[in-house]
């Protein structure tokens, strides 16, 4: 796996590098809609393509699932699963917090990760049973115990409207019972901050492999704790997702799926 996490590095420090670039030329963006609440720029595609081209050099043959390119779609086997642009709408608004995203999956695990955010040229990487790391540091889920004691980040669940009130009542009951809760817009970059301890939990709705399936792995490699709604391991698939350390994670459940056992 060394030379495909390096491989991996490479194309989510080009395709960063790209996207800082672009956002300091916000004017002469081009922005698309793809349904509610849900934007494409042309940073996005040039930010996929580059490490699509980046990763077929490097590593060929292997199919990829992307957010942006239709025709490179796959569902099963070894794939790279890539987010060139975790956080959109945040590029497109100024706002500093995206990220490059991209994953390695073999016979429906995965195997390895990288989210890099290019406005703090911070690089998270993680390795199936080998741990995570920032900037080649390891790092360890906050490993706090005390849901009042807990902030929290989510994400609302807003191309999937349908699913607002169910995740309200679970928002407001985390609310009332945590030391406070964040939504910055960026999943992947959310769930490695809570690999890194920044943030004790995370939970969302509505989101698709791309989107969590580097920083999900992130997470588990740190110490913490990753599953769907349910309790169970079907996170990367399932639409829904809690991460957090192991001694608040039941916690976050029971208030997000209350008629949980």
């Amino acid at each position: 796996m060394s030379s495909a996490l390096a491989a991996m590095e490479r194309a989510a420090r080009q395709a960063g590098d790209l996207l800082r670039r672009r956002q300091a030329r916000l004017g002469d963006l081009q922005v698309e809609s793809k349904g509610l609440h849900d934007f494409v720029t042309q940073a996005d595609r040039e930010a996929e393509e580059m490490v699509v081209a980046s990763l077929d050099e490097s590593c060929p043959g292997i199919p990829f699932l992307a957010e942006e390119s239709a025709r490179r779609k796959t569902t099963a086997g070894r794939r790279w699963i890539v987010d060139p642009l975790d956080g959109t709408t945040n590029f497109i608004h100024g706002y500093p917090f995206f990220a490059v995203s991209i994953a390695f999956q073999d016979g429906g695990e995965l195997l390895a990760g990288v989210v890099f955010d290019p406005m703090r040229d911070e690089m998270f990487r993680a390795e199936a049973g080998r741990g995570a790391t920032l900037n080649g540091e390891p790092i360890r889920v906050s490993g706090q115990n005390d849901l009042d004691q807990s902030l929290l980040v989510t994400g609302f669940p807003l191309r999937e409207l349908a699913h607002l009130d169910e995740y309200m009542e679970g928002f407001r009951r985390l609310l009332s019972v945590s030391a406070g809760v964040r939504r910055d817009g960026s999943a992947a970059l959310d769930l490695c901050w809570v690999a890194a301890g920044r943030s004790d939990g995370f939970w969302e709705m509505g989101l698709a492999p791309w989107d969590v399936a580097a920083g999900g792995l992130m997470v588990q490699e740190a110490g913490g704790r990753v599953s769907d709604y349910a309790g169970d391991a079907n996170w990367l698939e399932g639409r829904s997702i809690i991460a957090a350390s192991a001694g608040i994670h039941a916690d976050m459940r029971q208030a997000v799926t209350p008629s949980s056992s």
